[in-house]
Order: C-alpha cells, then sequence, then structure tokens
C-alpha cells in the first residue's frame, strides 16, 4: 500500500508538470501568434531578423574596397601593395588638379574695392605670359596671415612697428582652362583683380563660365542595396520552394 501511495504522488507530480509544460507551450504559441499575426513568410520576424544579418554582411563586404573620393594624383603614398594597415592609417594623398584654386595674399591698400565674384587674370611662372588664366574671387580671408599666426604679433607690446599686412584671397580657377594647362600645388602665380567688374556681373555669368561652382560631392559611397535585397528575395523564395 505505500509503495501504491508513492506511485499515485509520482504520476500526480508528474500530470502536473505535464500539464504545466502544455500551459506554457499554450502561451508561447498565443505570443507567436500574436506576433506573426497577418504576416508572411517574407515578413517573419525571424526571416526580417536574417535578412538585416545579411544586408549587414555584404556591407561589410562591400566596404572591404577602398575608394578615393576624388579624382586626382597621388602626391604622398605611404603604404605597399600587400602592406597590412589599421583603420584610421594615412594611405595616401591624393590632390584633385581639375579642382585647383589660388590663395592670393593681397596688401590690406589693395582690397578697399574688391569684391567676391570679381573677375581676376593670371598668369603662373610654370608657363609664363604666353598662357593666362581666368577665375573669380570666391572669398576674402577674415583677417591677416599673421593674425591667425601661432604666435600673432603683439601690437601693444610698445615696440610694434607698422607693417603693411596681407589678407589671404581664395580665386576659383577655370576647371577647363586646368584641364588644357595643368598646374600644381605649392605654384607662384601673379593675380590681376578686375575692379571694374562688379560681382552681380560676375554672377550673371555663372551659367556655365568660368566662375561656375564646382561639384563638391561624390557617389562613390553610395552603394545601391537593389542587388542584396534581390539576394534575399531569392534566398526566401528558394526556402519557401524546398
Amino acid at each position: 500500500l505505500l509503495h501504491a501511495r508513492v506511485a499515485v504522488k509520482s504520476a500526480e507530480a508528474g500530470l502536473a508538470q505535464t500539464r504545466a509544460s502544455l500551459a506554457a507551450a499554450h502561451a508561447k504559441l498565443a505570443t507567436n501568434q500574436a506576433l506573426t499575426r497577418g504576416s508572411t513568410v517574407a515578413t517573419h520576424p525571424d526571416v526580417l531578423q536574417a535578412a538585416d544579418q545579411v544586408r549587414q554582411a555584404w556591407l561589410a563586404s562591400v566596404r572591404t574596397h577602398v575608394l578615393a573620393p576624388v579624382a586626382g594624383m597621388v602626391a604622398q603614398r605611404s603604404v605597399q601593395l600587400g602592406q597590412r594597415i589599421q583603420p584610421g592609417t594615412s594611405l595616401m594623398t591624393i590632390v584633385p588638379l581639375d579642382s585647383l584654386w589660388v590663395e592670393a595674399n593681397f596688401k590690406e591698400n589693395q582690397l578697399d574695392a574688391m569684391r567676391p565674384g570679381q573677375k581676376v587674370n593670371l598668369v603662373s611662372d610654370l608657363y609664363g605670359s604666353k598662357i593666362a588664366y581666368h577665375g573669380t574671387v570666391a572669398g576674402i580671408a577674415a583677417g591677416s596671415g599673421s593674425a591667425f599666426a601661432l604666435l600673432p604679433a603683439q601690437n601693444a607690446s610698445g615696440n610694434w612697428i607698422k607693417v603693411i599686412q596681407r589678407v589671404p584671397v581664395r580665386i576659383r580657377l577655370d576647371p577647363k582652362e586646368l584641364q588644357e594647362h595643368p598646374l600644381r600645388v605649392g605654384l607662384s602665380m601673379t593675380a590681376e583683380v578686375d575692379l571694374s567688374s562688379t560681382p552681380e556681373q560676375a554672377d550673371a555669368d555663372k551659367q556655365g563660365g568660368p566662375t561656375a561652382e564646382p561639384a563638391l560631392s561624390t557617389p562613390v559611397y553610395d552603394h545601391d542595396p537593389a542587388e542584396v535585397d534581390a539576394r534575399i528575395q531569392q534566398i526566401i523564395q528558394d526556402n519557401i520552394g524546398s
């Protein structure tokens, strides 16, 4: 009789555990049905999570190709073929020779009538006076070169000598002329600003003229996800078919 009572108690405990497991299974089923109600195989949460992992793997694969944001000439290369590099390592310097500008240092007494948009005639020491460049004043710096130096002059020291300061003026060059007669960074040029050309006249010439603003955007980082999306849909269809 004692053995029979122990067997009954054990059976009742097993039945209670089985009922608890069944209730937990029903609760999990209800939860899953609530999460997937109205969804298809392609919109299932697990499928969406797997598709996101595929997209991340595709993006990581695409980023293994390092592309330059601009086209130009390699000036300072510090990497060799087959060398292992770390993120943030400086590999090389690329100079876009088709979008150069001139930084002319005019005297402060020459800036009274100078305005952005005025036309500029330039001569490079590389080609001499036989080649003339045409540009436009793009902007005038907010201060002289000495004002932004590492050790600016202290005018209140009592022994300061008045010297005519020079202010950097950026001049935008014509891209077509740069293609015909390429320049290099750091060369010397002589600039002559036409003060009679008003900024309004220069703005009117921006329709394809030498004062057109160069584009500063690049499409090399615009990755089209259509390829990986098509691959994900193909994987889903193959699994449904199997």
